[in-house]
């Protein structure tokens, strides 16, 4: 049952009570920490002052007509609703009227990755507390945004990282001290002296709002879309700007994902490009292969994202990419004197991911934390998660839900943040239906598809999965400056020529580039795993989650519901019983037609464009035919070693 008072549901906030109650409440005991390093606090400056730091959720509303205390009273609880990205703390802003006596306001709830001398006006009036507090202790969780300009003009609420924070407070001409040490203050200060280019001179994940007395607002996305932002327009011609989609459905008509790489100003209204690299063009991908560059970008990418002064870790399939990136950070933490990070697995009993995660992680000695779900506290979990990832992509559910229990036992021992390896299968044609790819130029192109369309699944999944949880995770794949080196090279180094002595396996650039020892005098990965073949993460926990959630689906919706897909779902109609089933859910929490468009739908293989199916003739003869195209990595036959039938 939902409550209603007056045209308001609650429907959302309900939810947001009563979601997670059941999900993953069966995974089993925690497991014992080790040794305590678990509870380190920083790899790196240890003793340095703290930061403020952490993903979040932030709410905004560009002129609306509600009068002020209603204003904020809304703001306010439709903040609740995406309290589990930011449960340490709140805050509210609203401008002064405009000449229509309209008004914005900004509302922000915190995920305080940790907060000392948040502001010097706090600091100094907590210097007579009789405790005595010194200065480089003072905590408060009392809520960090907004944050504000110098004169308090303006008002900046945002989820995000800065990793360039320290460069652009350089190049300030105001040199006034910052009130915090968030990295995220520069971006306030940043708008207040060259306005709309802002989003342009950022190095780092994000999504904001800014309001200002004076009437300016200007919201941005960070270029990837690895922060979840969306936009929404009101029936009193307000604008709405969220992280989720679930806190605009009351308000707001129309809803649209926040495209990355955009800014919106209310100088002109519109929406802006500010993110266009030449590689989007594949005649400005030309570059021959530099190991050396890839693996030293690679390198940095990751050290910019252990910008962090709380307990962190790895979350570590086996695979290519975690692995790696685990390898990296091991190495980072030997060079600095500091234990190792913190490692994670979850899969089915006996999945390829647990056996190779263990395999690595016993290699580079990380204190690892295995967790198994079943195929039924999986079912269970599914409508949890397409709430809170707000998708009914089939691909996003699957490889979505394990990552959803896994995130709830990571936060729950205390763990905050986590990198991942998101975006190299994009960038460097990772996935096994690139083997199809019928030359660099059609490859580098889907590239770029797959790349342009990551805040509709990867991004969206690995971001808001975790986020359900208020555990933050770090993508050093789409780092800015890796992107470049990556899609800058001639698309001709990523072919797959299956048996040849180079380029014989997937992503083999990224191979070659780690196949040697680091600075430590070790080899990143042993052999076995550095030449592991591609295993999506949905398939990779377990081949029998996928087979019994399909088995479970095609038992739960009826032939006779199926007859009718097409009537009761005219938009993206679904093409399995699977996809039915996720649609059915999606609808009961997302009922605006608008919110049905935020997710592209269209045939795929094995993870696919949909311009992709053209690269094999099966693949083309059997959607001609209507057949079901699947997208798990088993669907490309004669690439993958359990490669079955699939239509």
């Amino acid at each position: 049952f939902f409550f209603t008072s007056g045209k308001m549901s609650m429907r959302p906030l309900l939810f947001a009570a009563l979601v997670g109650l059941s999900a993953g409440t069966a995974l089993g005991p925690l497991p014992a920490a080790s040794s305590g390093r678990l509870m380190r606090a920083r790899p790196a400056s240890e003793g340095a002052p703290m930061r403020l730091k952490g993903g979040c959720g932030f709410l905004s509303v560009y002129r609306s007509a509600m009068e002020p205390h209603l204003l904020r009273e809304r703001i306010v609880f439709l903040s609740r609703v995406m309290r589990h990205r930011g449960p340490d703390g709140s805050g509210v802003f609203l401008t002064a009227p405009d000449a229509d006596g309209r008004r914005s306001a900004l509302g922000h709830e915190r995920l305080a990755i940790v907060g000392v001398e948040n502001d010097r006006e706090m600091h100094a009036a907590a210097v007579g507390d009789p405790d005595g507090l010194p200065k480089e202790r003072l905590h408060t969780l009392s809520g960090n945004q907004p944050l504000f300009s110098h004169d308090r003009s303006k008002a900046l609420a945002i989820n995000g990282e800065i990793y360039n924070h320290k460069a652009l407070e350089e190049l300030l001409t105001d040199k006034t001290a910052f009130r915090t040490k968030s990295d995220c203050e520069s971006v306030i200060h940043l708008y207040d002296e060259i306005g709309d280019e802002t989003a342009s001179k950022l190095d780092g994940d994000f999504a904001f709002a800014i309001a200002t007395n004076d009437g300016e607002f200007y919201a941005a996305r960070d270029p990837i879309g690895v922060d979840s932002m969306y936009m929404g327009w009101g029936s009193d011609g307000s604008i709405w700007f969220a992280s989720e989609m679930k806190c605009l459905i009351e308000d707001c008509k129309t809803i649209k994902p926040f495209p990355p790489g955009h800014y919106w100003s209310s100088k002109d209204m519109k929406l802006h490009q500010y993110y266009n690299p030449k590689w989007f063009d594949v005649a400005h991908a030309t570059k021959p292969l530099d190991e050396a560059l890839v693996r030293d970008t690679l390198v940095t990418a990751i050290e910019k994202r252990l910008m962090t002064d709380v307990p962190y870790g790895v979350l570590l399939s086996g695979g290519l990419d975690s692995s790696l990136v685990a390898s990296c950070v091991v190495k980072m933490c030997k060079a600095k004197g500091v234990a190792p990070p913190v490692t994670f697995s979850i899969g089915l009993v006996g999945s390829p991911d647990l056996f190779n995660a263990q395999k690595v992680a016993k290699m580079l000695g990380t204190e690892h934390h295995e967790f198994h779900f079943t195929v039924q506290e999986g079912i269970d979990a599914v409508q949890d998660v397409i709430y809170h990832l707000e998708t009914y992509d089939v691909t996003t559910i699957r490889a979505g839900t394990p990552l959803f229990l896994l995130a709830r036992k990571i936060k729950a021992m205390g763990v905050k943040m986590v990198l991942s390896g998101e975006g190299a299968d994009e960038e460097l044609g990772g996935y096994l239906y690139f083997h199809k790819a019928p030359n660099g130029k059609e490859l580098h192109e889907e590239c770029v598809r797959k790349i342009k369309d990551l805040y509709f699944y990867d991004c969206l999944r690995a971001n808001k999965a975790t986020m359900a949880w208020g555990l933050e995770v770090r993508v050093p794949f789409l780092d800015k400056d890796f992107l470049d080196v990556v899609m800058e090279l001639d698309p001709e180094i990523k072919m797959i020529h299956k048996g040849a002595e180079k380029q014989h396996i997937e992503k083999w650039l990224l191979r070659k580039a780690f196949d040697c020892d680091g600075p430590d005098g070790e080899k990143y990965l042993p052999h076995e795993v550095l030449y592991r073949q591609k295993e999506q993460f949905s398939d990779g926990v377990g081949y029998g989650w996928i087979d019994g959630l399909k088995e479970y689906t095609a038992s739960t919706v009826s032939d006779q519901m199926f007859k009718f897909a097409k009537d009761r779902f005219p938009h993206n109609t679904p093409g399995s019983k699977e996809a039915y089933y996720s649609r059915m859910i999606f609808e009961r929490f997302f009922p605006l037609p608008s919110c049905l468009e935020t997710i592209p739908g269209g045939p795929s293989v094995a993870c696919s464009t949909a311009k992709a199916i053209e690269w094999d003739e099966s693949w083309k003869a059997a959607y001609a035919a209507g057949s079901m195209l699947d997208q798990s990595g088993r669907a490309v036959a004669g690439v993958h070693d359990s490669a079955k039938a699939a239509f």
